[in-house]
């Protein structure tokens, strides 16, 4: 209703316009708030609403009933993104290229799917499901028949964010899938901590030149917790290849604040800017190639691989506390 009212207004001072009264920029400025404007869904309940974008079917917004922000805002001079998904392939590629039935094809950092528009099929107060279809030019960078869902659930405090994989392809299908939501962080940095769910040594793997090495190194903590400083992340993300905890909780001083859910997952990241005001917490199945790739896509670590007619489903889900 809220998007409808605001449609009309900006259409009307549209119409009415004129280039004595407007400049042109302006104009154009009310446009591109109207598309941004009609494709956005947004969910909602008692207790937290949700906004999608429809250009990658990406988390915007997650607010509680006291209106607190929960999701980055997307300045770009930190980082333009708020919640992106990454599809067909986490990460980065070996020279950003890989090789299928002796075709080479390129593929960038974290894949299409963040940049296209889904489909909105299906929707509800509490639920919404995007669809992505393969078509004529996705083939040409990524040769696999599918299609791409993304579902949206809120149930009271929690929103679920599901995926699923249609192979409609007559061959074995492989991609990676994966989170990127940014978290907003208003205060200091240092006064957030983090507490996974289990006791365990949290080793990690560093990036080099964006791709996986094979030095390692350990997160300190203190009682299942540690606390977020920028140089934690000077050398870009925390690369999880696997733990045994299924779940963290953001910590605002004392305060639980989020408590993030990835049973489903394998894998992790955690990452930020240097200085910037968010912490992003990434469900994952793969990550980059490592630094010895061969380039093969059927035998990159981490890939999955989905028969003919097959259906792959995963989801994680965001607690607000």
């Amino acid at each position: 209703m809220i998007s409808c009212l605001l449609n009309r207004q900006i259409l009307t001072i549209f119409c009415k316009a004129n280039v004595q009264k407007y400049p042109f920029w302006i104009l154009f400025f009310y446009l591109d708030l109207l598309k941004r404007i009609s494709l956005t869904t947004t969910l909602f309940n008692n207790e937290i609403t949700a906004s999608i974008h429809h250009i990658g079917a990406e988390l915007i917004s997650l607010k509680n009933n006291s209106e607190r922000e929960f999701i980055w805002e997307g300045n770009p001079e930190f980082w333009g993104k708020h919640s992106p998904v990454l599809f067909p392939i986490v990460g980065t590629l070996k020279n950003n290229q890989y090789q299928h039935k002796n075709k080479t094809y390129s593929l960038s950092r974290h894949g299409f799917a963040r940049e296209m528009e889904f489909q909105l099929i299906e929707k509800s107060d509490n639920t919404a499901t995007f669809s992505l279809v393969s078509n004529i030019e996705t083939l040409k960078i990524y040769p696999f028949d599918f299609e791409f869902r993304i579902i949206y659930t809120l149930e009271k405090n929690q929103l679920k964010i599901g995926y699923g994989v249609y192979n409609k392809g007559k061959d074995s299908m492989f991609f990676s899938v994966g989170a990127h939501p940014a978290f907003a962080l208003p205060l200091p940095f240092e006064d957030y901590s983090i507490e996974v769910e289990k006791d365990e040594i949290l080793t990690y793997h560093l990036l080099e030149s964006d791709l996986i090495s094979n030095t390692t190194q350990a997160v300190a903590t203190e009682n299942k917790k540690f606390r977020l400083n920028y140089p934690l992340f000077e050398k870009d993300a925390l690369i999880f290849k696997s733990l045994q905890s299924e779940s963290l909780t953001i910590f605002e001083k004392d305060k639980a604040l989020l408590k993030i859910e990835f049973n489903d997952f394998p894998n992790l990241g955690i990452w930020t800017k240097n200085n910037a005001p968010f912490i992003c917490i990434e469900p994952w199945f793969g990550y980059s190639d490592s630094v010895e790739s061969n380039g093969r896509l059927s035998e990159k670590e981490g890939i999955q691989s989905l028969n003919a007619n097959g259906i792959f489903n995963c989801a994680f889900t965001i607690n607000v506390l």
